[in-house]
């Protein structure tokens, strides 16, 4: 038997429901913006920006499914993709026979070199610019605070 759940008060409803409205408003809107300013998915732009954050412009596969949150299906699809597009291209493990290296190709660093100083102005455009220096860092240390509880808990 399920125990009873424990419902949201009205004010956490409201803190949930304003939060989730704000973040699929702005992931919607720099999706599209991304999509419409350099002709890349906002999960090419995803995965890129990943890559090229790390030496080497290299991931294990599952490291890069596990950073981005993803299924590994969905991510298998996407590099896919990318790989056809010669934005990424996929490296055996030499010493993991059935793992694999995701690595940026020069295109795809090319890819996200254009794209980023158009994508960073949209994020500080719709975001940082609506925020205090104190709201900034208060936001910084609530989702600090969340992804540490969140690392405490089974999925």
């Amino acid at each position: 038997m399920n125990p009873t759940p424990r419902w949201l008060t009205s004010e956490e409803k409201t803190a949930w429901d304003s939060f989730i409205h704000m973040q699929e408003k702005l992931i919607g809107r720099l999706s599209r913006r991304v999509q419409a300013d350099s002709g890349m998915s906002a999960s090419d732009y995803v995965v890129l920006a990943k890559l090229t954050e790390t030496t080497g412009g290299r991931i294990r596969f599952m490291d890069l499914v596990k950073l981005v949150e993803w299924e590994k299906s969905r991510m298998s699809h996407q590099v896919g993709r990318m790989v056809k597009r010669g934005l990424v291209a996929k490296e055996e493990c030499p010493d993991d026979g059935r793992g694999s290296f995701i690595v940026a190709t020069p295109a795809g660093y090319q890819a996200i070199e254009d794209a980023a100083p158009t994508h960073v102005e949209h994020v500080r455009r719709l975001f940082i610019d609506a925020l205090t220096p104190e709201e900034l860092d208060a936001l910084a240390r609530i989702s600090d605070r969340v992804l540490a509880h969140m690392d405490e808990q089974p999925d």
